[in-house]
């Protein structure tokens, strides 16, 4: 019997990643830029610059239940293709966006596109990935947009240190133009050609999630609640503890750990189940949360980036892993959709709730909360593994 190993890192496989890197770059170099662009540039204040964040992923919110069935309609080669040219003529429109209105705007068209995009990456992912390997592909999927948490920033804040707004978005839009071409590269499995079976006329609540990935979305999403301490926070407090000028070499040493245990946490998920790897990550996130609530130097702040990244840095692709193999191989799109419309919705309501809380209360309460809710998640999990253990033959 033949036990060679499919390989993973295939040109569709190095494409796609590429593509999923590229798109994330540049949405968190306008994450991290444009509050200031408002405020500087715009004449705005701190909540209109907040409000530009919020709107896109308000805007992928809502559309990302439909993503599934658009991939089903447009096939995700098309979807693929279709939606980055979207994702990259919007990116251009930056450059006339000089009211705050208009900005805001932009900003919801933008995650339209960006909704139907990263969900169509994530399923052609798993895809291309050979099935009996696809939590270590999907983790070094996920390494992808872990990464740009790091280059987005770094390359949007230091070219604003060099030249001015008008330079930055025609990077971006140059940027954007290499994920384009990365994209039509990509060659997807003689399954992905098969025709597709006559979708029902009535749309109906199965066309837009998949039932079977809800459970393990749910628990993501509880996930992201507390990632949102992080994503939302950290430079705020990083400033609130004379920090501000080392903040970014938290996300610096987050990425380093995260890329150095993901293959070995990957190929034990492959081998070993989801246990091994979700259920220790689970105990050392909530304990890096706590960390980062204590800390006072820069040390503290590097060490408890160290802690998270190793935690949190194999969830999602864990998580996303188990939605995409509870469902059928043709519903990859609709699990991919309804996992990250959840996860997402996650990242959204911990910003709001969160940043409530640490108005009323500090930065230690928060990240305490956050790590209760965390341990909340192991307990949740563990009953979830064991029901699908006594229902499985």
């Amino acid at each position: 019997m033949e036990h060679t190993k499919r390989p993973i890192w295939t040109k569709s496989f190095v494409s796609i990643s590429l593509t999923h890197f590229i798109v994330f770059v540049t949405f968190y170099a306008l994450l991290t830029t444009l509050p200031i662009y408002v405020i500087d540039e715009l004449g705005g204040n701190e909540a209109q610059g907040g409000l530009v964040v919020t709107i896109m992923l308000l805007a992928a919110i809502l559309v990302r239940p439909f993503s599934g069935k658009i991939l089903e309609k447009l096939g995700k080669k098309n979807a693929l293709v279709i939606s980055i040219l979207l994702f990259t003529i919007t990116t251009g429109f930056y450059l006339i966006a000089t009211q705050y209105q208009a900005l805001l705007g932009l900003r919801f068209i933008h995650g339209l596109s960006f909704a139907i995009l990263t969900t169509t990456t994530g399923a052609i992912a798993a895809d291309v990935v050979p099935a009996e390997r696809r939590g270590e592909g999907l983790g070094y999927f996920a390494m992808a947009m872990n990464v740009a948490v790091v280059v987005g920033p770094f390359l949007g804040l230091t070219m604003l240190q060099i030249t001015n707004f008008t330079n930055l978005f025609l990077v971006l839009s140059g940027v954007m133009i290499c994920g384009v071409i990365s994209s039509t590269l990509i060659q997807l499995p003689d399954n992905e050609k098969e025709e597709q079976p006559e979708a029902p006329k009535k749309l109906s609540f199965h066309d837009l999630f998949d039932t079977k990935a809800l459970p393990i979305a749910i628990i993501a999403s509880m996930i992201a609640f507390s990632y949102s301490s992080i994503i939302s926070f950290i430079s705020v407090y990083a400033n609130s503890l004379g920090l501000a000028s080392v903040s970014s070499y938290f996300f610096v040493v987050f990425a380093i750990v995260m890329i150095l245990s993901r293959p070995s946490l990957g190929r034990a998920f492959d081998s070993r189940g989801p246990n091994i790897v979700i259920i220790p990550s689970l105990i050392v996130f909530a304990i890096g949360l706590v960390t980062l609530g204590f800390i006072q130097t820069i040390w503290g702040l590097l060490i408890a980036g160290a802690i998270i990244g190793l935690g949190y840095g194999s969830l999602l692709p864990s998580f996303q892993t188990m939605a995409i193999q509870s469902t059928a191989d043709n519903r990859s799109g609709h699990a991919t959709a309804t996992f990250f419309t959840l996860y997402d919705t996650g990242i959204a309501l911990g910003s709001y709730v969160l940043g409530i809380l640490v108005s009323l209360s500090s930065f230690t309460v928060l990240y305490n909360v956050s790590a209760l809710i965390v341990v909340a998640v192991l307990g949740v999990f563990y009953l979830f593994q064991a029901k699908a253990n006594r229902s499985s033959p």
